[in-house]
């Protein structure tokens, strides 16, 4: 007889749940934050006067920093010719801001970051309810972390899972959706690590010894049977 399952999980309200877009907007804030703690102490330490700042309205401070801001910048980005002498050769080099531009984008790639683990699991329906493991919290932005290593080397992204009720016995298959989600989707240069988050399971090493182990992983995942429930799981993906 399998085990009961929970019949009356916590819902988060998909409107609430973590996204990109939330992330932007607190970075947004922060920025805002520290641009006005910025003006606040240079207007404080400066000599010339302001004749808005009494009045509150700092815009035509702000767009002077910003418009000197713009000019170091464009100063800083001027073409660079540089001309090397040897006894052998001449080398003329430029180098223009364009080139630089085209550099970065070839040689570094955009991170891999945890709302972006987050956003790709989020979505993966439980198996027991009509409901995604985000909304039933068994996935949580707060319990993803990313070890990232030098290039060429691989990254470790841990995720904790957090099944509805201690004795859940799909808490394996849950792991298992997730662990197949990412290694579809991320690059062969990060190692999945999935868990039970402590304390929130009765038979938690074993699950973490079950969703780790790759010749487990492997068998798993020739079953056909289980592949189907899977598919389902991963049909609600975004």
């Amino acid at each position: 007889m399998s085990d009961p399952i929970n019949a009356n999980p916590t819902v988060i309200d998909i409107n609430n749940l973590p996204t990109r877009l939330n992330t932007l907007d607190d970075d947004a804030s922060a920025l805002e934050g520290k641009n006005a703690k910025l003006i606040s102490e240079i207007t404080s330490l400066s000599l010339l006067s302001y004749p808005n700042i009494d009045n509150g309205d700092l815009t035509s401070l702000e767009e002077s920093l910003t418009s000197s801001s713009l000019s170091s910048n464009a100063a800083s980005d001027d073409d660079v010719d540089v001309d090397v002498d040897d006894d052998d050769d001449i080398v003329d080099t430029e180098f223009t801001s364009d080139s630089r531009t085209v550099a970065t984008a070839n040689n570094d790639e955009d991170p891999i970051d945890e709302q972006e683990i987050f956003d790709l699991i989020a979505t993966i329906s439980d198996p027991e309810h009509p409901l995604t493991l985000a909304q039933l919290a068994v996935v949580n932005l707060d319990d993803i972390s990313i070890q990232h290593a030098p290039r060429n080397q691989i990254s470790t992204v841990t995720i904790k899972i957090t099944p509805t009720i201690t004795h859940c016995s799909l808490a394996t298959l849950i792991g298992l959706g997730i662990r197949v989600r990412l290694e579809r989707s991320l690059p062969a240069r990060f190692r999945i690590k999935i868990v039970i988050k402590e304390g929130t399971h009765q038979s938690e090493s074993q699950v973490n010894k079950q969703l780790n182990d790759k010749e487990r992983v492997a068998a798993a995942c020739e079953n056909d049977q289980l592949l189907g429930v899977i598919s389902q799981m991963l049909s609600t993906c975004k």
